[in-house]
């Protein structure tokens, strides 16, 4: 199947959902989009980590330093109150913009 590209402004909708989850370092939530779309929508590394950071200076999420599942030094990343409210905002906002689309691409 082919891979799709991601929408501009889906990125920090899909990280902030991912992280909904629970903390996670960034190489976890890259396999995490991937496995959920089922290898449809990827995420680069070089998109991901300007999305983290942006996304911890406007107090959606924060970071610490903590070893992981194979015993590495990772940057784990966690949604805070103000994330989850975002979260939420973006949710709203996904499901008015799916019904639009779908009416445009169903109009005569």
């Amino acid at each position: 199947m082919a891979k799709i590209d991601l929408l501009q402004g889906t990125l920090d909708m899909m990280i902030l959902r991912v992280l909904g989850r629970g903390p996670m370092h960034g190489w976890g939530v890259i396999q995490r989009i991937q496995q959920v779309s089922k290898d449809v929508l990827t995420v680069e590394v070089g998109s991901l980590y300007p999305a983290l950071y942006r996304m911890e200076r406007k107090g959606w999420i924060d970071s610490e330093w903590r070893q992981s599942e194979n015993n590495r030094r990772a940057r784990y990343y966690e949604l805070t109150n103000a994330g989850k409210k975002q979260l939420e905002a973006e949710k709203k906002g996904w499901v008015r913009m799916c019904v639009a689309i779908d009416q445009v691409m169903h109009s005569a």
